[in-house]
This record gives C-alpha cells, structure tokens and sequence, in this order.
C-alpha cells in the first residue's frame, strides 16, 4: 500500500518504521509544519491515510482525505463530537473510515474482556466499578480515549452506570475515571471491581508504543479495499 502518515510523532515515527517492515511505501507525511501539504494532489496516488495528529486538526485532516476518496485509519482522540459528520462524509463518498481509541491488540482484547466482565457483574451490585489510566506527560487529553471506551463498555452492560466522571466528581451512577500523567508511560489501564470482600481487576500495559503502531497498520490493511465506516472488532473478527 501507498500510505499517507499525518501526524508525524512518535507514534508516526513507530507507524512508519512497522509499515515499512510489512511491505508498505510511506509516499506523504503531513504533520503540524506542513500542513498545507494535505492537498488533492499529493492524495493523487495514496491508497489509505493513517491519522495521529491533534484533537484540533483531526477531522479536518480526515474529512480532507476522506473527501479525495482516500480511505482513513485515525487513532487521534478528543474530537469525537464530530464523529457522525466524519462517517456521513465517507458515506458520501464511498470510502472507507476507522477510528479507535485504541489500536493495540492487547487493549482491544481488554475491551472485549471487560464488557463480558460488566455483564456478568451486572448480577452483582455490591462491586463497584473504577478506572485508573496512566500516561506520558505529553498526552493532550485526559481520560484518555481508551478509558472513556472501557466506561463505555461497561455503561453498555451494567444498568448501575450511566455515564463516566473526574475521580473527584464521583457521583451516583458514574463509573470514576483516575487519569496520571508521569515520566513517558505508553499507557497503562486498570478496570477495577470492588466490593467490602474483594477485589476484581483487568489490566494492560503498554511496554512500548510498537503495539499501538502496529494495529494501526493492521486496520490500514484491513480497510484499504473496502467501503464503509469500521471498528476495531471488524478487524479482529468479534
């Protein structure tokens, strides 16, 4: 595949060096020095674009790619209010989208795990539900997006959970969510049921970001020569 990389971070960095090793040609990369770059002709050529920029240039990023027919692989956060005009304008166009939180592997098989886990506790209401995520210092957003998709999983499941909050907004029918920010932690998350007997918990830990850049190429290959908008679970076969 010709790949477009936009956003040009340490995750594109990691995007690029996978991509490669699987057979792949970088032919354009558009990060916050170059942006004007992302034009109709340089997609000229591009079979799928790859997105990791920033919450404030993510859906303009994608809908121009998506715009030129050029199918999207993003894995950006803190934009997501927007989602629905992204999918309507790949719809349009007949054109493929994919956007998680997460692209690892390992975190996509902890979201699967964890709403079993909420629906089999939903029998069991003496437990309660919390999140811990932990991240570098440079991530933008908190929680992270991968948080908010695990309280979203359990909300899905349980009838006691409405919504998500701010640990230190805890209110009834909220799952808490603890966001850290440390050192250069890759991403860390922690789903934990507890009750006055004991305590259940699921966790992931990123060693490195190779995991995250490495699904990220997968969905690329997956969405490459189809249409329509996807998810994580169309790619590993839920």
């Amino acid at each position: 595949m010709n790949i477009a990389l936009i956003g040009y971070g340490r995750m594109g960095h990691e995007i690029e060096s996978i991509a490669v090793k699987r057979g792949h040609f970088i032919k354009l990369i558009v990060d916050q020095y170059n942006e004007d770059d992302l034009t109709m002709a340089n997609l000229n050529g591009i079979d799928v674009a790859i997105e990791f920029s920033s919450p404030a240039a993510a859906f303009n990023n994608i809908c121009k790619c998506l715009n030129e027919k050029v199918p999207v692989v993003s894995g950006t956060t803190g934009w997501l209010e927007n989602y629905n005009e992204v999918v309507e304008v790949c719809n349009k166009n007949k054109t493929a989208f994919i956007h998680s939180s997460n692209f690892s592997i390992g975190v996509n098989l902890l979201f699967r795990l964890n709403t079993e886990l909420a629906r089999q506790m939903e029998r069991y209401h003496d437990y309660d539900a919390s999140i811990k995520e932990i991240h570098h210092t440079k991530k933008l957003d908190a929680p992270s997006g991968t948080a908010i998709t695990l309280a979203a999983g359990i909300v899905d499941k349980h009838s006691k959970y409405k919504k998500w909050c701010y640990d230190n907004d805890k209110t009834n029918m909220c799952i808490p969510i603890r966001s850290i920010r440390e050192g250069d932690v890759p991403g860390t998350h922690t789903v934990t049921w507890d009750s006055e007997i004991d305590t259940i918990s699921l966790k992931h830990e990123a060693k490195n970001r190779k995991g995250f850049a490495l699904g990220a190429v997968v969905a690329a290959e997956f969405i490459h020569s189809r249409k329509g908008v996807f998810t994580m679970n169309d790619v590993m076969g839920f």
